[in-house]
């Protein structure tokens, strides 16, 4: 059998394309018989998209997307893009406001600066933007974003400069659970889990807090699905979560346990959430439109509890 022969038609630039989300994205795209050009600078020294350099229909560029020498050829030869670099997550912007700003306001505005009309764009925004909404208020597109982190304001920023401009479509993610290449374990499902399985225990503060939840590949195939209609879509915003996923940090270590009998949960006064995001999220929008999400959370939990098998120990572990 010969070498498969490149997509034609359809090529599209992810930035970031090597990060927790991009290089999920990318094996997404590439399925769905797109040209995938990548562009990352590396910055956590992994090399996630290894497995797809057989791939004909696959190019990867190392480079700073804040660099315009980089970005603009690439832009040029794209039908659509997907600006993923970011700065993600309020201590990691909070470290370092001023990469924050530069990564996650500055380049998505390089991009948009150089992009054609008629190139879509999809971009994704994090619904921590809603803040604290006691959790009582359900959250629909139209509920202003009022973000408390550096990281927040960046995001939302960065949304509302691309549909101030034609073409763009923006999603407000939940937050995102699963395993990737590019593995990540600050986010609240993936830390949970490896609490669950590493110390045995976890102490939740803000225990009746609520947000929405949402698997990585679900958000993979809802790019995908944007891209592919994106006509229909651009020029809007849509929240992205699961339904059945609005639940509060008790309820996801309580589903957790479910799967980990020997967890054990103990609740703290003393500490606080830099977003103190507290919202129940509508994910109705996107749904009328033709998306939602269908991975569950014990699906998730079952897959982080495989995937964690594979991580070594820790280099001063010696349990």
């Amino acid at each position: 059998m010969g070498e498969r022969e490149p997509a034609r038609g359809r090529s599209v630039l992810v930035t970031g394309g090597a990060g927790y989300l991009g290089s999920v994205l990318c094996e997404h795209l590439l399925d769905a018989g797109w040209q995938v050009t990548a562009v990352d600078n590396l910055m956590y020294r992994q090399h996630p998209l290894l497995h797809l350099c057989a791939n004909p229909s696959f190019e990867f560029v190392a480079g700073d997307v804040r660099d315009e020498t980089v970005i603009r050829p690439l832009i040029a030869k794209a039908d659509a893009l997907v600006p993923l670099a970011a700065i993600v997550g309020a201590p990691a912007c909070d470290r370092d406001p001023r990469l924050a700003e530069s990564v996650n306001v500055e380049a998505v505005r390089l991009l948009n600066r150089l992009r054609s009309p008629h190139q879509l764009v999809v971009f994704p925004n994090t619904n921590s933007g809603y803040g604290t909404r006691t959790g009582t208020a359900v959250c629909t597109e139209e509920t202003p974003l009022e973000p408390i982190s550096l990281y927040g304001r960046t995001k939302a920023q960065a949304e509302a400069e691309l549909l101030a401009a034609p073409n763009a479509v923006t999603l407000r993610l939940a937050t995102v659970f699963g395993t990737s290449p590019r593995m990540r374990l600050d986010l609240l499902v993936n830390h949970f889990v490896y609490a669950a399985v590493t110390d045995g225990y976890i102490v939740l503060f803000e225990k009746d807090f609520r947000r929405n939840y949402v698997h990585i590949r679900d958000v993979a195939d809802c790019f995908v699905y944007c891209l592919e209609h994106g006509e229909r879509l651009a020029g809007r915003r849509y929240n992205f979560g699961l339904d059945a996923a609005n639940m509060s940090k008790e309820q996801l270590a309580l589903k957790v346990k479910e799967h980990v009998p020997d967890f054990v949960i103990q609740f703290s006064p003393f500490r606080s959430d830099v977003d103190r995001r507290d919202y129940t999220v509508s994910n109705a929008r996107l749904r009328e439109a033709g998306f939602e999400a269908r991975r569950s959370l014990d699906d998730g939990i079952e897959e982080l509890l495989k995937g964690y098998r594979m991580l070594p120990r820790g280099p001063f572990q010696n349990v």
